[in-house]
């Protein structure tokens, strides 16, 4: 049995997962307990912080007992990014849901914040939302009894939800976080690697709340079990884990199809900020010097079919790219979930089925979601493109990855090359490969750096101009609906 295994915790907006890799990259072990997000009124999405907790913790342990305590050379910890827990520093029990990173309901403490938004831009390398951390920390601080009373106790712990689990692996020693996580705070500068004072001070957020600051790869203490310890190398945000997976490096370019879809333009050691799209922070070292991207999310992806399964259309994952192949009439779709991401930051776009006719099938509304996805990615590269930060062949990854039919209509209409990576688990992957660095494992031939045959445009670039200028007459007919 190989005795140089990385386990990696991903815990997604979808569920908990944990792989173990081997020295070779080989992903030996893997388990996924689905995680459920409440909606319990519109704009709202949260997570029972607890259970959340406790299946990341039974799916590690179902990996240890396949593969042996003994054989656990480092362990990786990612996460979502803006989702925020609130627990007590004593306990370790939560205070309240883990508001997630999609919702939206901490609108009025967000527009009471004064700094103006080119401040926070500058600041943070994003943009004053409530989708961010820190207007939902007010609000929890508002709304929340036990929050507020854990504050004036001085017991409070406010976090990501990497912090949460690696706070519950180490028994409260280790309450942390790195740069790719505190960033979606909206508490962080990207300047200086630190928390801001003038930012906390906006938002009336006390430091003291707020996890150590450590690098990706650092020391987070160990986790013990049957009296053995396993240390914890790595703390990182997901879109940032994915990036490294992929070994996207400055000049290069990714797109993460996961539960939202991210497109991230690595630009080295240069900071560049862009009106419409976030400037983010690479995965650190101690050795090396600050790393940037150019990120543009689109908020809903994946959530796109779960969404349209409760409206009555219903697809298996598995059946999409033949039902692409089978549409006749593709219905056009904005999958604003939760508003329109990057380059529009418009809230309060709301989803539009449109082109439904006697004649709509199945196979006609998996084909919208799927062009409507590859445009709404397309939008962001161009404008990209136009700021005169180019991109050329993008590599990809993702659980809709697995989609031939998503990544031709990618391709296609971006009249780029595209280089799909053999692992779509991508952000445990990356996790996973930062971990195994930090352990003195040469990775340079993990499997996970492995591309599958690039997908190539397969029509002229008449063709994709005439799609792409039909779809910007749909986006200016769903703005005269409001």
């Amino acid at each position: 049995m190989n005795n140089k295994l990385i386990i990696a915790l991903d815990q997604g907006s979808s569920s908990s997962r944990v792989l173990a890799l081997d020295q070779e990259g080989q992903t030996v072990s893997r388990f996924v307990r689905p995680l459920a997000t409440r909606r319990p009124t519109e704009g709202w999405a949260e997570f029972d912080a607890d259970a959340m907790l406790h299946d990341q913790l039974d799916a590690l342990a179902d990996v240890l007992e396949q593969e042996g305590v003994a054989n656990v050379a480092a362990l990786a910890v990612a996460s979502q990014r803006s989702t925020i827990v609130f627990w007590n520093k004593v306990s370790g029990k939560a205070l309240g849901p883990a508001i997630s990173w999609q919702d939206g309901r901490a609108l009025l403490q967000d527009q009471e914040v004064t700094l103006p938004q080119e401040t926070i831009h500058q600041l943070t390398g994003l943009y004053k939302t409530p989708y961010y951390s820190a207007p939902k920390i007010v609000w929890a601080l508002e709304h929340i009894p036990a929050v507020s009373e854990a504050a004036r106790e001085q017991r409070l712990c406010i976090g990501p939800v990497a912090s949460f689990i690696i706070f519950h692996l180490t028994k409260g020693r280790v309450f942390a976080c790195d740069p790719t996580l505190a960033q979606r705070t909206l508490l962080f500068n990207i300047s200086t690697g630190d928390w801001d004072a003038q930012l906390l001070d906006a938002f009336g957020i006390r430091r003291e709340w707020l996890p150590q600051l450590k690098h990706t790869v650092d020391d987070y203490g160990a986790w013990e079990r049957d009296g053995l310890t396993m240390p914890i190398r790595v703390c990182v945000g997901d879109q940032q884990a994915a990036l490294y997976a992929q070994r996207v490096v400055g000049g290069g370019a990714c797109i993460n199809y996961g539960t939202g879809a991210f497109f991230m333009r690595h630009t080295g050691h240069q900071c560049h900020l862009l009106p419409g799209l976030l400037t983010s922070v690479a995965a650190t070292t101690a050795q090396g010097a600050a790393e940037y991207l150019l990120e543009g999310p689109v908020f809903a992806c994946g959530t796109v079919f779960s969404w349209l399964k409760e409206i009555g259309f219903s697809f298996d994952m598995d059946e999409l790219d033949s039902l692409y192949e089978k549409a006749q009439h593709p219905v056009w779709l904005l999958p604003a979930l939760g508003g329109l991401g990057a380059p529009y930051w418009d809230f309060k776009a709301s989803p539009v089925l449109a082109g439904l006719s006697p004649r709509t099938t199945r196979a006609d509304v998996a084909a919208g979601v799927i062009q409507s996805l590859a445009l709404l990615l397309a939008d962001i590269v161009f404008y990209t493109e136009r700021c005169g930060i180019k991109s050329g062949e993008l590599k990809v990854s993702g659980g809709l990855a697995k989609s031939r039919a998503l990544l031709q209509a990618q391709a296609d209409i971006l009249q780029t090359r595209l280089l799909p990576c053999v692992e779509n688990e991508s952000t445990a992957a990356g996790a996973a490969l930062l971990a195994a660095s930090a352990a003195g494992i040469n990775t340079s031939q993990w499997e996970t750096l492995s591309l599958l045959p690039a997908v190539e445009p397969t029509i002229k670039p008449e063709a994709a101009q005439a799609t792409y200028t039909a779809w910007h007459d749909f986006l200016n007919w769903c703005k005269l609906r409001k």
